[in-house]
Order: structure tokens, then sequence, then C-alpha cells
């Protein structure tokens, strides 16, 4: 089985014994369905492979549809990383988001800053290089801008980092337990921390999602 082969290659990779989360893509093969997915992971839960489940890029049906099978005692999916931030949000804030609230699902949005783009650093289409810089071009237009304004008013309040606003205001948004962020020097966890003790105001947080409104 695919899904076993991988976890085994992860723990062996990793050096451990269990793994705490794993994730499901919903891109499942077209020969597997979600039910086989799931029996296989009710092995490696009983085997004490994996701990939790969730789910990733999963649509609002496929989420239903997961419940229905946990109700026919299927392991459940307990959580759920989509793709969400500042500037990417149509994926997630709609059906959704509801249906994770609804089966309070803890949210784990991976690209938190946007392939670095939320992170302030990088402000101009000729500093940006290679693939990461073109992911970052893309958003380096009149929304973008914008919204690193915004963000740079408030990081400016709190003096903090443009990065911790950034993780703050994924903090602050319903069934979101911890964003996923890629970090590449030792000074970059240090602003991503600060971000977990940052208490957004009202109008603060109005501001930026205004900003990253469409």
């Amino acid at each position: 089985m695919n899904l076993v082969r991988a976890v085994e290659a992860s723990l062996s990779r990793l050096g451990v014994d269990h793994i705490d989360v794993l994730y499901l893509d919903a891109s499942l093969d077209e020969t597997t369905n979600l039910e086989d997915t799931l029996a296989t992971v009710e092995w490696l839960k009983d085997a004490g492979k994996i701990t939790a489940v969730g789910g990733f890029r999963f649509a609002p049906e496929q989420l239903v549809e997961a419940r229905i099978l946990a109700s026919a005692g299927y392991p459940r999916l307990t959580v759920l990383d989509e793709p969400y931030n500042l500037v990417r949000r149509d994926g997630f804030e709609g059906d959704l988001r509801l249906v994770a609230a609804a089966q309070s699902l803890a949210v784990t949005p991976s690209h938190a800053l946007e392939h670095g783009f939320l992170s302030g650093r990088h402000r101009s289409k000729a500093a940006v290089t290679g693939v990461r810089g073109q992911q970052m071009r893309a958003h380096l237009n009149r929304r973008g801008i914008r919204v690193l304004r915004a963000l740079d008013i408030v990081a400016a309040e709190l003096s903090v980092p443009v990065a911790a606003v950034s993780v703050a205001w994924l903090l602050a948004q319903r069934t979101v337990v911890a964003p996923i962020v890629n970090a590449f020097a030792p000074e970059h966890i240090d602003e991503l921390m600060q971000g977990a003790g940052i208490t957004l105001s009202r109008t603060q947080l109005a501001d930026l999602t205004r900003a990253g409104t469409r």
C-alpha cells in the first residue's frame, strides 16, 4: 500500500517511532477512494504509527464525506491544512471555513507568509529571483502593496516585525490554531514566535482584513 510505504519511509527518515499528525492529500489516487484510505489509516493508528489524521486541501464535500465515514467507525479527521493568509483567502473563507468550524477541526494553514511575501522583506520585482521570486512577484501589485502598507502600520504601532503581524492576523481567525511557516534563518524563528504573543485590536484586524479584500 502506497500510504503505508510512505509512512514507513517518513518514520525512517525522521528517526521517530510515530507521526503526530498524518495529513491526507485531497487528490487521492484515481484507484483509491476516501473510505479505503481511512481503512489504511485505521490500521496505521492501531499499529501505533500515527496519532491523529488531518486533511490537506480537502473540499467542503470531502470533509462531509469524511465525517460520515467517521460516524461509521472510520478514523475521524481532526485537523485541516488549507493554504491561507492575508493575500490568499478565497480558498478557505466561505463554505470550507463553515464546515471546518461545524466539525470543530483544528485548522493549520500552510503558506502563512505566502512564500515570504508577507514577511515584508521583498517589495521590488527586481529584487526577487528564482521560483520563490516568481511566486512573490505575483503579489507585487496594487492589492499586495496595500496589504504591505497595512502591515507596516500595525507593525510600527506594536514595534514588532511585519512577519509577526501576518502570523498574528492568522491566529486571530476563527478555527485557526497553528499556522505553518517555513523559516530559512534563525532570526526568522524569533520574528514568527513574536506573532504568537500579539493580540491585535479590532481596528487593526479590520484594517488588515480590508487591505487584503479583493
